[in-house]
């Protein structure tokens, strides 16, 4: 596979959105070394853009405060050069996001199982909406409201409790043969009746 395998990305970024333990940013890192363009996590942009971590963010300023920030930080790193964007899980859920992205980018749907979240979230310190209740609850919650909305995106890849590699692998076969389909389309001829 070469750089030029994803030449008909043009200037658009590739955004893996997907709840917590999806493996957004593991797979971001490799798949951005296979396309050839940087990797960036939103959610160290935004603990950068804030000086404080997420935790700090929620627990001082709350969620809106934070969503808010997210947002802003989304829209920045779609208005530059084309990179690989791993997403904090609830940044396609915002509509403004969502539409940004399907402008700029060609978004990924990392999706798992509720038992693979589990099994990758558990002990992990940064996941504010896990610190209170039942963090199986709190995930199956999630993907209760928000797996419609991440059914929105390009490409739908599901993980199994795989390796990063192994899913980057079918990362990069969806991707490319989605772009194959987009210029296949884009090389039609227009109908005439």
């Amino acid at each position: 596979m070469n750089k030029g395998d994803f030449s008909t990305l043009s200037n658009r970024s590739v955004v893996l959105v997907g709840l917590m333990g999806s493996g957004k940013s593991s797979v971001g890192r490799r798949l951005a070394k296979a396309v050839d363009i940087p990797f960036v996590d939103a959610d160290s942009e935004i603990e950068r853009a804030a000086g404080c971590t997420i935790e700090e963010i929620f627990a001082r300023f709350g969620e809106s405060a934070f969503r808010d920030g997210e947002r802003r930080v989304m829209e920045r790193l779609l208005a530059g050069s084309p990179q690989v964007i791993a997403t904090g899980g609830g940044a396609f859920v915002n509509e403004e996001t969502r539409n940004r992205i399907k402008e700029a980018a060609v978004s990924v749907w990392l999706r798992a199982d509720l038992d693979v979240l589990v099994t990758r979230t558990a002990g992990k310190g940064g996941r504010p909406l896990l610190k209170n209740g039942n963090p199986r609850d709190t995930l199956k919650d999630l993907m209760d409201r928000r797996h419609p909305v991440y059914a929105e995106a390009d490409i739908i890849v599901d993980t199994m409790d795989e390796t990063p590699d192994s899913t980057t692998e079918k990362v990069i076969k969806a991707l490319l043969e989605f772009l194959g389909e987009e210029r296949g389309q884009a090389e039609r001829p227009a109908r005439t009746e």
